[in-house]
């Protein structure tokens, strides 16, 4: 119950004091039995849910996938930013929303993370989620109050913490800055320091010729440092896709509540939450210009994650051309020395595999796969709703998760400690027959590739072939064919 002077405060507009020992409580087992829409509900726990975060647990408990906590720190935000609004409009008293916001605040901070059990396999709108969210930050704040758990007195979960808000249009703006957050904060960060270490190998490498290849074939020569910076100019690429895709996920659903209308929130609200999102948070959030589109579709997260796709792409390519390139050491291509981690093998002593390249190349195919399932549930917004918003974000958060650590993981535990094998590079160049391709303006097409072939079928050096077709002299040949003067002038071609 509330004690004597937090009961003046709550009926009265002295300002609300609380106390040290109600901001360092956790919930205590208490028997509750209440009526919610639909059924009554009887429960004994020591969490802050209710009866509708009770129900999803028991309709809903599929699998081992829960909600991504992401979404629920999310919410902290959005819930402390309606309460600030709600305050300032003089909506919510400022004792209610006092107790909203440093319950939003401690679920933003990650205190009440045990109090978000749900599964991701729950109903599409999120709505299970959103209740959760108002459940908890209700208890918790008639907690601080001194009041009596489960009562929903004196701060509601839909009467003050929802104030204004629907599950329609929270929710996805919760996926928005959950995304936003994890693009920023951990994949751009990453993908960031694997192109500068790439990018500073190539610049460092660029002057070592080696065999070039196409179709797993010899090719004409280039530079060690160009293979890379091939590497490194597809990053930059996918970083550059993945700043433009993020700008999406700045537009935000609020304020739309149930179908776009606004219906139940004050007007200015929906620009009100905004701004008081990008104050909180420092990103420049705005309000969705059309809500129909803001609910009705979730483009911008499908967009989202076609960067994160494309970012899947390009690093399969670099793993897989790492793991080739280091293929050996005796017997396989052996152009590139990568760290020796871990032991290879439980059976074969002193072997040593890329498994750095190996965890980022599935990596790149969860993703891809993960970006089938989220184009597909974004496909499927009936009407004013998109009802399959819990698998997109969980595979959005998913993709951006694994990739930002596996970048990491890869720059640190491969990329940097890579070297060259120079013996071997030299040895593939020097006994390469395209190196013919720099005689064909001179003898033609025709000789050239009959002196490649005869190279090949003798097991000979090209330069013997060469001089055995009598179509060149020595002098000619040393003149013509010289690896060094056959990469070209830095990376943009002819």
């Amino acid at each position: 119950m509330l004690t004597e002077g937090l009961f003046a405060s709550y009926f009265g507009n002295q300002q609300t004091n609380i106390s040290e020992q109600a901001l360092n409580a956790a919930p205590e087992q208490v028997h509750l039995k209440f009526n919610v829409a639909f059924v009554q509900v009887h429960l004994a726990t020591t969490m802050y849910s209710l009866g509708e975060t009770q129900r999803s647990l028991q309709h809903f408990s599929i699998g081992n996938d829960h909600m991504p906590i992401e979404v629920y720190r999310a919410y902290g935000l959005i819930k402390k930013a309606c309460a600030l609004v709600n305050e300032r409009a003089g909506r919510l008293e400022p004792w209610r929303a006092r107790v909203i916001i440093q319950a939003a605040e401690e679920a933003i901070a990650g205190k009440l993370d045990d109090q978000f059990p749900l599964f991701v396999w729950q109903t599409g709108s999120g709505t299970q989620s959103n209740m959760n969210v108002n459940e908890v930050l209700s208890n918790r704040a008639i907690q601080l109050l001194g009041g009596e758990l489960g009562s929903q007195n004196p701060v509601g979960p839909n009467d003050h913490v929802n104030m204004g808000q629907s599950s329609n249009d929270t929710f996805p703006t919760a996926m928005h800055i959950a995304t936003l957050t994890e693009i920023d904060e951990r994949l751009l960060p990453s993908v960031k320091a694997l192109h500068d270490e790439i990018a500073a190998k190539s610049a460092q490498w660029m002057d070592v010729v080696k065999i070039g290849r196409t179709h797993l074939e010899d090719a004409v020569p280039l530079s060690v440092g160009q293979e890379w910076s091939g590497w490194a100019a597809q990053l930059q690429a996918c970083l550059d896709e993945l700043h433009h895709a993020r700008n999406g996920l700045l537009e935000l659903a609020v304020g739309g509540t149930a179908v776009g209308t606004g219906l139940n929130a004050p007007k200015g609200f929906s620009r009100d939450v905004a701004d008081t999102l990008a104050e909180l948070t420092g990103k420049p959030y705005v309000t969705a210009p059309n809500k129909f589109a803001a609910l009705g579709s979730l483009d911008p997260m499908v967009r989202a994650h076609a960067g994160l796709r494309g970012l899947a792409v390009a690093l399969m390519k670099i793993a897989n051309d790492m793991r080739w390139l280091a293929s050996g050491p005796r017997c396989g291509l052996a152009e590139l020395v990568l760290p020796a981690n871990e032991p290879g093998s439980s059976i074969m002593p002193g072997k040593v595999n890329p498994t750095q390249c190996e965890a980022l190349v599935m990596i790149a195919i969860q993703v891809l796969g993960n970006d089938t399932a989220v184009a597909l549930a974004g496909s499927q917004g009936n009407f004013e709703l998109n009802a399959m918003r819990p698998v997109i974000i969980n595979n959005v958060l998913h993709s951006g998760r694994i990739l930002g650590d596996g970048c990491a993981k890869f720059l640190e535990y491969s990329v940097k400690g890579t070297s060259l094998n120079t013996e071997r590079i030299s040895g593939y160049v020097d006994n390469s027959a395209m190196l013919v391709t720099a005689l064909s303006p001179v003898i033609g097409y025709q000789n050239a590739a009959h002196i490649a072939e005869a190279a090949v079928a003798n097991n000979t050096t090209l330069r013997e072939a060469a001089l055995a077709s009598g179509k060149v002299t020595a002098e000619q040949f040393d003149s013509i064919v010289k690896p060094n003067s056959m990469i070209g002038d830095g990376v943009a071609g002819a």
